[in-house]
C-alpha cells in the first residue's frame, strides 16, 4: 500500500515539476515577444516624430512659395494680369 502511495505522489511531483518548467518556458517566450513589440513601438514612435518634423519643415509657406517660383517658374498674380468676369454682362 505505501509503495503505491509513493508511486502516486512521485508521479504527481513529476507532473508538478513539468508544469512549473512549462510555465517558466511560456513566461520567457512571452517576455521575449513583449520586448520585441516594445522595440517595434519605440521605432514607430521615432518614425512618427521624424515624419512630424518633416511635415512641419516641408509645409512651411515660404518654402512652398520658393519651390513654386524656382521649380515651376510661378509668379504671384498682379492686378494687371488678372481678368475679372461679370455675370450677366454682354
Amino acid at each position: 500500500m505505501s509503495g503505491r502511495i509513493t508511486f502516486v505522489l512521485t508521479a504527481v511531483l513529476v507532473l508538478c515539476a513539468l508544469s512549473v518548467v512549462n510555465a517558466h518556458y511560456q513566461s520567457r517566450s512571452l517576455f521575449i515577444a513583449l520586448e520585441r513589440e516594445q522595440a517595434k513601438a519605440r521605432q514607430l514612435e521615432i518614425d512618427w516624430t521624424q515624419l512630424q518634423l518633416d511635415q512641419s519643415t516641408l509645409g512651411v509657406h515660404g518654402r512652398i512659395e520658393a519651390n513654386a517660383r524656382r521649380d515651376l517658374r510661378m509668379v504671384p498674380a498682379s492686378p494687371a494680369s488678372t481678368q475679372y468676369l461679370n455675370l450677366g454682362a454682354k
